[in-house]
This record gives structure tokens, C-alpha cells and sequence, in this order.
């Protein structure tokens, strides 16, 4: 099975709280991923690399993500064809760029609501930067994340600009300690955007993720 590349469709971009209250309610059973993470991770980046060119729109200023967007994407069988849709959300960070303090309370108000009402089959993809893993703002992040239930996957982004090899033994060396205090996280992976680094592997972990819960309810 694959993601179908360059078939990822925007359906919406929701910036009021009341929007996205009423879409998720409506939307009660929706199967997908949610894409997170601090300023210039390069989460744009890494969702055009998973699932095609210009999904995201990739802004020159870091964290401009103003609200949260809504895609569906593809998942094709190679051997009977067979295609299903699920949902793709691309939403506000944390530690967010130097904005408003209004929008700032926005965008937070906009998370509160997103993770209150989504499904639980939603899989949350927290992407970290590879040179500066757990920052204040990623672990209070993961702090408040937990009280949700919903399965997330680690990715730390930008590994090619680690340039020792001490440097992603270090890394690595992490896993056992973010395992045993982040319980909810159940999977890490190390990626490159720019180079495709560990993308294969990411993309398989989403689809066993996604078509583990299509027996449930599907894009609905």
C-alpha cells in the first residue's frame, strides 16, 4: 500500500473556534493524522514530502500556520487498486512565531477545541527538530497532550543537518528515557525532509495506522 502523492486534496481552512467546533462535531468518526510542532521544524516541508508537492504551503517565516487545515488524502492498494480516503490536518504550532497576543490565544483556543472533539482515530504526528530535541515548549506540549488518549509518533525532523555521527548516536539514545516518561508516544522516527530520510518508514506507519481503523468507521 502506498499514499497516493499528488492526489492530496485542501477541503478547508478553519481559523474560528466556532468553525472547527461545528466541523467536529459533525464529523464525528473521521479516521486521518494530525501534523504538530514547534516553529521552523520544517512540518510543512516534511507533509510535501509525504504526500506530494505544494500540500502545505511552505511560508519563508516559520510558524505561520494561522489555522487548522483540513485535507483528505489517498491510500491506494498496489495489487487490488482499491483506493480509500482519510483526513489530513496541518495545525497551528506551538512556540509560535512573534504574533498578536490575540492570535496567539487563537491559535491555543483553536488546539483546545481540536483536541477536545477530534476522534480518537486520529494519530498525532509531533514533529521536533533533530538539533534541538525537547525544547521547554515541546515538553510542556507533550505535558498537555496527554490528557487526550490519542495515539502519537515522534518524528525529529531534519537529520541531515546532524553532522557527526555522535550527534545522531546521541539522539537515538533518547528513545528509552522519551519512551518510559512520554507513554502516549509509541513510535519515534528520524527524518529528513529535504533528503527523504526515514520518510519510507513514516509513510507505512501511517497507513497501518489509518487502515487499523478503517474496520471502525471510515472517512465520514
Amino acid at each position: 500500500m502506498n499514499i497516493q502523492k499528488g492526489k492530496t486534496e485542501f477541503l478547508m481552512g478553519l481559523d474560528s473556534v466556532e468553525q472547527l467546533k461545528t466541523w467536529l462535531n459533525e464529523h464525528p468518526f473521521i479516521n486521518g493524522i494530525a501534523f504538530i510542532g514547534r516553529s521552523n521544524v520544517g512540518k510543512s516541508s516534511l507533509i510535501n514530502s509525504l504526500f506530494g508537492k505544494a500540500t502545505a504551503r511552505v511560508s519563508k517565516t516559520p510558524g505561520r500556520t494561522r489555522q487548522v487545515n483540513i485535507f483528505s488524502f489517498t491510500v491506494e492498494d498496489r495489487e487490488t487498486k482499491l483506493v480509500e480516503s482519510f483526513y489530513l490536518f496541518d495545525v497551528p504550532g506551538y512556540g509560535h512565531a512573534e504574533v498578536s497576543k490575540a492570535m496567539a490565544q487563537n491559535w491555543q483556543n483553536l488546539l483546545d477545541t481540536f483536541f477536545q472533539l477530534c476522534s480518537e482515530k486520529i494519530l498525532l504526528l509531533n514533529i521536533q527538530d533533530a538539533r534541538h530535541p525537547l525544547q521547554d515548549s515541546d515538553v510542556v506540549f507533550h505535558e498537555y497532550i496527554k490528557g487526550f488518549d490519542l495515539e502519537t509518533y515522534l518524528l525529529f525532523n531534519k537529520m541531515d543537518k546532524l553532522k557527526t555521527q555522535s550527534e545522531k548516536a546521541k539522539l537515538q539514545a533518547l528513545k528509552p528515557a522519551i519512551y518510559k516518561e512520554f507513554k502516549w508516544v509509541k513510535q519515534i522516527h528520524f527524518t529528513s525532509a529535504e533528503k527523504g530520510d526515514g520518510l519510507p518508514a513514516v509513510e507505512q506507519a501511517i497507513i497501518t495506522f489509518v487502515k487499523r481503523h478503517s474496520d471502525l468507521r471510515g472517512f465520514s
